[in-house]
């Protein structure tokens, strides 16, 4: 899944589809220092970027080699709210009602403007913020973004896989309290994961201390 442009301060962007007129669009449209962009080729793919790269928003073709764009919605709702833009030919009512009911926030019909394209990703991305408010544990100079699920030590970015994220949101969401094994195993792992992890015995519980 390459990226296409790197940043970790920039609005992070993924996009789902893989016509190379529109990439190169998107790459000049959005180059102008407030964009990340991150690309994934088919559906499969962006199920698993939206857990790496934790994108602001999702530009989705709904023509997926692989999986229906609108199916890909579906199972990124499963999980995410993360503001999703289709980007499509598709000009009947009935794709556009599919997609939307789905949980698309927006459906832009191709060809359109570079200004239009940004207007709607600022747009979708300070709904989703104001819909869903920030919030935002600290501890010494840890920082851990609830909303956007990232995560920085004295203002620098730490990255995380989702594992090593759910852990280190659930440890400083309960700072001075213990939290017995079942306790993190069912958080983070899931309540199927007690026959999968091995615990020493020593110890049911451990207090979290930062």
């Amino acid at each position: 899944m390459p990226n296409l442009k790197k940043s970790t301060n920039l609005q992070r962007v993924l996009v789902v589809g893989e016509e190379v007129k529109i990439l190169r669009f998107l790459r000049t449209a959005l180059d102008i220092g407030e964009f990340s962009l991150h690309q994934a080729d088919d559906g499969h793919a962006a199920l698993t970027a939206v857990e790496s790269v934790r994108p602001d928003i999702i530009l989705l073709d709904l023509g997926l080699p692989d999986l229906d764009g609108v199916e890909v919605i579906r199972r990124i709702r499963d999980g995410s709210q993360v503001p999703i833009i289709v980007l499509s030919e598709r000009d009947g009512e009935d794709d556009k009602v599919a997609a939307l009911d789905a949980g698309a926030d927006d459906y832009l019909l191709k060809p359109f403007g570079s200004a239009e394209l940004r207007a709607r990703i600022r747009v979708s991305i300070k709904r989703s913020l104001q819909q869903a408010p920030e919030e935002l544990l600290s501890c010494r100079g840890l920082e851990v973004d609830l909303t956007r699920r990232r995560a920085a030590w004295l203002g620098e970015e730490v990255q995380l896989n989702p594992t090593e994220y759910e852990l280190l949101r659930l440890m400083v969401s309960h700072t001075g309290k213990s939290l017995t094994q079942s306790q993190i195993l069912r958080q983070v792992w899931g309540a199927a994961s007690n026959s999968k992890l091995i615990w020493s015995n020593r110890s049911q519980s451990f207090s979290v201390r930062l």
